[in-house]
């Protein structure tokens, strides 16, 4: 049932080869004390950038929720997408894995067919997949990096999403990954903030336009979270100090994000749309 994948791992999805192995602490995914209760149960979710970080995490926990998954990555993070499938059938779900590049317009609507062929439909879209390249002269930032940010960042979502929705009925819902920087922006991130930005008025426009048919589109926009694109990005001293300036002191664990992509698509969010679940470490955001 499982489309094997062929290489090894990305350059946009959230981990290189290698790091996470270098990682201390490791990134948590899933706490050892978290209970399913059957929130998805027998539903089906497409989870794009769902080899590590935060795609990971959530995987395993719709997984433990009753889900089965599929998840998209690059070819060369083969070995990251193996593990990933490992724990999710360690749940005892079915995990289909979807190599390829979220640039390419046919690999996005061949992920959301393949999903629906093998795995039986489509419940939930988690739209994850993101790649950010630090630069400090926005003077000095290249266009094409700006487009080819944008192309993995927010157009891979409007692709994967339009082809997502004909599958999609009522009571589905679709979760985008936008991030804290949409909200205060972050000099060192300039093409990444704006992605996400647009990621937050994108989701917010088709909530009100997808309620008519009673599907649900909302954001989860993490802070400062512990996942191998933080070591993958940033030299050692701006890792070692990565989420010191939260309320909490630390970054937060891909554990601590997975359970609000739980809850957005499950019933328990049935009156909730267009909106953003904020798991920051503590920061106000009035927008």
């Amino acid at each position: 049932m499982e489309n094997k994948p062929t290489s090894l791992p990305p350059q946009h999805q959230d981990q290189q080869p290698g790091i996470e192995q270098e990682m201390t602490p490791k990134p948590e995914y899933i706490r050892p004390g978290y209970k399913g209760s059957g929130k998805l149960q027998d539903k089906v979710a497409l989870i794009t950038g769902g080899d590590s970080g935060i795609g990971r995490a959530v995987a395993v926990h719709f997984a433990r929720e009753g889900a089965d998954v599929a998840i998209t990555y690059m070819p060369h993070e083969e070995q990251d997408a193996y593990e990933t499938r490992q724990l999710v059938e360690a749940e005892g779900r079915r995990c289909l894995t979807l190599p390829g590049d979220l640039r390419d317009h046919d690999y996005c609507k061949n992920i959301v067919s393949q999903t629906v062929e093998e795995l039986g439909g489509l419940n939930v879209l988690v739209n994850n997949a993101a790649e950010q390249f630090p630069s400090t002269d926005v003077a000095e930032l290249p266009y094409s990096q700006f487009e080819d940010t944008f192309q993995v960042n927010f157009f891979s979502f409007v692709r994967v999403t339009q082809a997502a929705l004909p599958h999609m009925k009522e009571g589905d819902s679709i979760v985008n990954t936008s991030s804290i920087n949409a909200y205060r922006g972050n000099q060192q991130l300039v093409d990444y903030s704006s992605t996400k930005g647009a990621i937050t008025a994108y989701t917010r426009s088709i909530a009100q336009q997808l309620a008519e048919k009673k599907i649900r589109a909302n954001t989860v926009a993490p802070g400062p979270i512990w996942t191998p694109l933080i070591p993958a990005s940033f030299p050692p001293d701006k890792v070692a100090a990565f989420g010191k300036d939260t309320t909490m002191k630390r970054p937060g664990q891909p554990s601590e994000v997975a359970p609000a992509y739980v809850f957005l698509a499950s019933e328990d969010a049935s009156y909730i749309t267009g909106q953003a679940i904020h798991p920051n470490g503590g920061e106000v955001l009035n927008t």
